[in-house]
């Protein structure tokens, strides 16, 4: 008996990729961009709207520009974000504010009001957590049906443009006294809070520019160890061809 075939379930679909400039389309790292690589595999088709430099304050632009120029008519969309949040020392904050709330109450079918408290979600925009709460809220909202896929930071290590852009390894501290670690986790912590799916590039994709072994998946081993090339880009797209697997991208 013959064994059935299972078919992608991103196969075909249409895409909108949000993020910084391993996403951008102008980059000049890599001439193929991991969702490139997607469209030649897996035939999907990619809305890009990733620029160089944005942070997770940029999402709910992104956004509106996929529905000013597609509406609804798409499957999904893909958010790779916060390497430059880490790098401009964006405050990490908090995911919830408290408060004193009255809330009514039944027990042994009898009703009172109560003082009990409250979280609330943060939608602090000075804030790493409170920015991607205020984007997810606006795709959640601007987007109901839509699947939504978030994908970690990846390593990086050094990247040395010019003296107005220097950028160190991640193994220091940034101006706010965190490791990427922190934006990297609050990621994952976003994926349960607002019920979205995270894809662990920062694991997943075994990319670790700090080593030298792994300066070949970069742009320049002396100057650029934070925009994959081909090589790295490849391996990303790889990375989420086999996770996308387990996700469906309609509903």
């Amino acid at each position: 008996m013959a064994q059935a075939l299972v078919a992608h379930p991103w196969q075909g679909k249409r895409v909108a990729y949000f993020g910084d400039s391993i996403t951008d389309p102008r980059n000049k790292a890599s001439k193929t961009k991991y969702w490139g690589f997607l469209k030649e595999w897996l035939d999907i088709t990619p809305y890009v709207y990733g620029v160089s430099g944005r942070q997770w304050n940029d999402i709910p632009r992104q956004a509106n520009k996929l529905k000013e120029e597609h509406g609804d008519d798409f499957d999904a969309i893909m958010i790779f974000m916060g390497t430059n949040d880490y790098n401009n020392a964006v405050p990490i904050g908090e995911w919830h504010e408290e408060k004193m709330t009255k809330v009514e109450y039944g027990h042994n079918y009898v009703k009172r009001m109560e003082d009990r408290m409250q979280r609330i979600l943060s939608m602090d925009k000075a804030t790493y957590r409170g920015r991607i709460n205020i984007a997810l809220d606006t795709l959640k909202k601007m987007f109901p049906t839509k699947q939504i896929v978030l994908l970690t930071p990846i390593h990086r290590a050094g990247f040395y443009a010019n003296e107005k852009n220097w950028q160190c390894t991640e193994d220091f501290k940034n101006r706010c006294g965190e490791y990427l670690d922190a934006y990297v986790e609050s990621v994952k912590e976003a994926g349960n809070i607002w019920a979205v799916p995270v894809i662990d590039l920062n694991a997943l994709s075994g990319l670790y520019p700090m080593s030298d072994s792994h300066a070949q998946y970069f742009k320049d081993k002396d100057t650029d160890r934070l925009h994959p090339n081909d090589l790295g880009h490849k391996r990303m797209g790889r990375t989420l061809m086999y996770q996308l697997l387990a996700l469906p991208c309609e509903f």
